[in-house]
C-alpha cells in the first residue's frame, strides 16, 4: 500500500474523531489551549494505538486467510465506511458532551473514536503492511484533525460534523474498492 493511500486511510478513519472534536469544541465554553491538546493528543493516541492491536491480531490469523484476505478488507472498510455514513444520516442531533476534558468522559470518547482503526490494523495485517508508519500518520493527522475539529466546533457549532462523517465514510468505502480491483485485476 502506497503512502498515499495510507495518509488516505488517515484522513478517513480521523474524521470520527473530526465530528467528535466539533461536537467537544461546541460544548466546551471556552477551549483553552491545554484542553483542545489534551483532546486532541487523546484522540490521536488512540487512533495510533488502535491499529497496532487489531495488526497484532491480526497478523496472527493472516496465514490462514491469505487467499481471501483483499475481500475480508474490502468488507471491513466498506461496513466502517457505511456504518459511518448511517449513523451520520440517522442521528437526529449533534453529539453533545458534558465535558469532554473530563477524563472518563475522555477515554470513552477516544475509545469510541477509534474502534475502526482497530478494525484497520486488523487489515493492514492482512494485507502485510508494516505497522510504524501507518500508525504514525494515523496518530498524526488524527491530532491535527481534532485540533482544527475543536476550533471549528468553537467557532460554528455542529452545522458540519454530518457531513464530515459521511466524507470519511465514502473514503473508507473508496479505499476499500481499490484495495479491491488492485488484488482482483492487476
Amino acid at each position: 500500500m502506497d503512502i498515499l493511500s495510507i495518509f488516505v486511510i488517515a484522513v478517513g478513519l480521523a474524521m470520527d474523531a473530526f465530528a467528535v472534536s466539533i461536537s467537544c469544541g461546541f460544548t466546551v465554553p471556552s477551549p483553552k489551549r491545554w484542553n483542545a491538546l489534551k483532546i486532541a493528543f487523546s484522540f490521536g493516541l488512540f487512533q495510533a494505538v488502535m491499529p497496532v492491536i487489531g495488526w497484532s491480531i491480526g497478523r496472527f490469523f493472516s496465514n490462514y486467510i491469505e487467499a481471501f484476505d483483499h475481500w475480508i478488507a474490502f468488507i471491513l472498510l466498506s461496513f466502517i465506511g457505511i456504518r459511518m455514513i448511517y449513523n451520520a444520516i440517522v442521528s437526529d442531533e449533534c453529539e453533545t458532551v458534558v465535558d469532554p476534558t473530563n477524563i472518563k468522559t475522555l477515554l470513552m470518547l477516544s475509545i469510541a473514536t477509534s474502534i475502526d482503526a482497530l478494525a484497520i490494523g486488523v487489515t493492514f495485517a492482512f494485507l502485510q503492511i508494516q505497522i510504524i508508519t501507518p500508525v504514525l500518520i494515523i496518530g498524526i493527522i488524527t491530532f491535527i484533525i481534532s485540533s482544527i475539529g475543536l476550533l471549528i466546533g468553537h467557532k460554528l457549532g455542529c452545522y458540519f460534523e454530518k457531513r464530515v462523517e459521511i466524507f470519511g465514510g465514502i473514503v473508507l468505502i473508496g479505499i476499500g474498492i481499490k484495495i479491491l480491483v488492485e488484488h482482483l485485476f492487476f
